[in-house]
């Protein structure tokens, strides 16, 4: 049975220590001061299913906390395809001498498990015997369950995890180096009672064993609470544990996100349904699975600590929102399973004398943070609130006039411009100790669709108006629809427009494709006439002449050289041009960006639709070639914008509490009120990833997309 708050309160007198605690990875459940003060009151609601006595507890500090078990980085396939991560020695913030450093590695045996988890280990100083260990920040919460709580100082780090407590003057001491921010653990370890060894390139953490003595449940005003006993504090995470199971009835409401359909190669051919929703995608036949809403997902919370069959024998309650809690045994762990609605996310934190976790479920589920990560660096997560909705927002607020911060358009797969991987290891490959993902791309050939400009290179040509975000290492910014004006003049001063630039939008016109396109190009479509043009000169002569004509013959069969002083032309549907495009004439290059400011920044990253400028909300989707479905659709979004002290904000905005993702508006409002003068919407839905210091802040690794381009923040000495 459950206990129900009143009937608790007269037996029960709990004083808290109010503290503001931090969740990683996830936007879990944030409680504000009400939620705390229920807490404080409920944590000794919970009833023992086994007959066990409820303990007083006067001296617990409520500090809520929530762990975001870190998926494979996919180090080892990336090593395979032959991209290496940046030197840290590129990448460095608060350099420490090579010769200190005399252990390192990328992974952590937590418990006989191997996680991936950067770390270091240097003597006390040049004339010790004694190590200090220092572990990546956010891969220790993901891990370990260990909370970070706010900090103003990006050298101190505060944390709790059950009874340590380590705040004020005694807050761990924290390094920013290469992609990472450390810290060092050593004293830490010792107050927790874990045993610390590095073997090679793998740190060895081993806990004392711990039992799991009861579990118990209670309900709470806005969800359900399982409380699990412990005889001793212990590490635990918290996995995603599959994708959501479908719901057997169906509904009206159109997918999360309409630009990326399920794929199954199990499944019959079937139209592309992208086209509807955004018309850069092409109308190819796809294998679509149909997509089904959503009944529930399930959560395992992992613990380091063993359970007797004994405290299993009774059956959990559920309700309606814990539509199923399993508790399994697992070796020398403790699975807690919780099925829960979508929109809902398990809360769990520590809590110390006597050892609990208490795992609360709740749709409210993001934890209010604010650390300064790293100069120039600032993590936050915080609920917006627009009427009566509340969206989680996590965000990272960059300063880009911090001296050694830089902020770059990032590829998949790089130097190809071709090609997708999840953020998680892009950002890791690139040596990025920042990032989101950024504009849109083509899921079937994996290729941009919209604007990537880095070093003043077009990689891929902006399309159809649409907003893009452009700056240099000054620390200007601009956000604006976008528009590329090219135009090739024949001798006889005949203009031939170019549609597009480096560009897989398929469009009828003139495509023009150079070596920052890659050393080939290949038809995209069917019945292209590709012409070839080299010379020595690019712009203001005509220097440039036409050296061969060809038909491009079916799309993926023939591939033509770009030459290296040159480039080629495509030319689909409309092939008028042709005559005044024979070989042997001479061409010459004219190139305007609209507006013309655009023209002079080195990196420009296109995403769209343009949300807010001078502080105005200035949505108009459709002026950026967007459909009324696609503007009007929900889903969790991206977005990147700057506040009127110049900052730059990268900015995650999740499903709000109990529902659905904010649509177009709603994200501009939000963006506002966070103090945007400018904002920009980026790809959104499953693509949405905020990354920092080698982990997600945001979500699941594996619920992520897998995403073409990214923008990055890096730090140099």
């Amino acid at each position: 049975m459950k206990c129900n708050l009143s009937c608790w309160r007269s037996i029960l007198s709990v004083s808290i220590l109010p503290v503001l605690a931090i969740a990683p990875s996830l936007l879990w459940n944030p409680p504000g001061r009400a939620q705390q003060g229920e807490r404080a009151g409920l944590i000794h609601a919970s009833i023992s299913r086994q007959g066990m006595n409820s303990l007083a507890d006067s001296e617990s500090r409520l500090k809520p906390t929530e762990i975001l078990s870190d998926s494979s980085l996919e180090k080892t396939l990336t090593m395979r395809q032959g991209l290496k991560p940046l030197s840290d020695s590129r990448l460095l913030a608060q350099s420490v001498p090579a010769s200190s450093i005399i252990r390192q590695g990328r992974q952590v045996s937590l418990n006989g498990r191997i996680l991936p988890l950067a770390w270091t280990q240097q003597p006390t100083n040049s004339t010790s015997a004694n190590f200090r260990t220092w572990i990546a920040d956010v891969g220790l919460m993901q891990s370990a369950g260990v909370d970070l709580l706010s900090s103003a100082d990006s050298a101190k780090q505060p944390v709790q995890w059950f009874s340590v407590s380590l705040i004020g003057a005694q807050s761990l001491a924290a390094r920013a180096t290469g992609s990472y921010r450390y810290l060092d653990v050593t004293d830490f370890a010792r107050l927790a009672g874990w045993e610390i060894s590095a073997d090679g390139n793998i740190l060895k953490i081993t806990s004392q064993t711990a039992s799991v003595t009861g579990i118990r449940q209670a309900e709470i005003e806005s969800g359900d609470r399982i409380v699990v006993d412990l005889d001793r504090p212990t590490p635990w995470q918290v996995h995603f544990v599959d994708k959501p199971s479908p719901s057997p009835t169906p509904t009206p409401n159109p997918p999360d996100d309409p630009t990326k359909p399920a794929i199954s190669p199990r499944t019959p051919a079937a139209p592309n349904l992208e086209t509807p929703d955004d018309p850069t995608k092409p109308t190819l036949p796809l294998q679509i699975t149909p997509l089904q809403p959503i009944a529930g997902q399930e959560w395992s919370i992992a613990i380091d600590a063993k359970v007797a069959p004994a405290l299993l024998q009774g059956t959990f309650q559920t309700s309606k929102q814990l539509l199923s809690l399993k508790v399994e045994p697992d070796g020398a762990q403790t699975k807690v399973k919780v099925k829960i609605p979508l929109g809902w996310r398990p809360q769990v934190f520590s809590l110390g004398n006597p050892y609990r976790l208490v795992i609360d479920i709740r749709p409210d589920s993001l934890v209010e943070k604010n650390i300064v990560w790293a100069p120039g660096v600032q993590w936050r997560q915080q609920y917006q609130n627009l009427g009566t909705a509340r969206f989680p927002v996590v965000w990272l607020e960059v300063n880009p006039r911090q001296p050694g911060v830089k902020i770059r358009p990032i590829l998949s797969n790089p130097p190809a411009e071709q090609g997708t991987a999840p953020l998680l290891q892009t950002a890791e490959v690139s040596g990025a100790v920042a990032a989101i993902n950024a504009g849109f791309f083509n899921r079937i050939n994996r290729l941009a669709l919209g604007a990537i400009r880095r070093d003043n290179k077009w990689l891929s040509g902006p399309i159809l108006n649409r907003g893009a975000i452009a700056w240099n290492d000054g620390g200007e910014f601009a956000i604006d629809r976008l528009t590329l004006q090219e135009t090739l003049i024949t001798p006889t001063n005949q203009p031939l427009p170019v549609s597009h630039l480096n560009s897989a939008y398929v469009q009828p016109g003139i495509g023009r494709y150079t070596p920052d396109w890659g050393t080939t190009y290949t038809p995209l479509s069917g019945n292209e006439i590709v012409v070839t043009v080299a010379g020595d000169s690019l712009r203001d002569s005509f220097a440039s002449r036409v050296v061969s004509q060809s038909p491009g013959g079916a799309p993926g069969t023939t591939t033509f050289p770009i030459p290296a002083n040159g480039y080629i032309l495509v030319l689909r549907s409309d092939f008028s041009p042709v005559p005044q495009l024979s070989i042997g004439t001479l061409l010459r290059l004219e190139t305007n960006t609209f507006p013309d400011d655009f023209n002079r920044f080195p990196y420009i990253l296109g995403g769209g639709p343009v949300l807010v400028q001078n502080s105005r909300v200035v949505l108009d989707a459709k002026a950026e070639g967007f459909s009324d479905a696609y503007v009007r659709q929900t889903a969790i979004r991206s977005a990147i914008g700057r506040n009127a002290a110049g900052n730059l904000l990268i900015v995650a905005v999740h499903n709000r509490a109990g529902g659905a993702g904010p649509n177009f508006a709603e994200l501009a409002q939000i963006l506002q009120q966070m103090g945007a003068v400018e904002a920009l919407n980026l790809d959104g839905g499953s693509s949405t990833s905020l990354y920092l210091g080698g982990s997600l802040l945001d979500r699941p690794p594996s619920t992520a997309a897998r995403v073409h381009n990214a923008i990055g923040i890096f730090i140099q000495p």
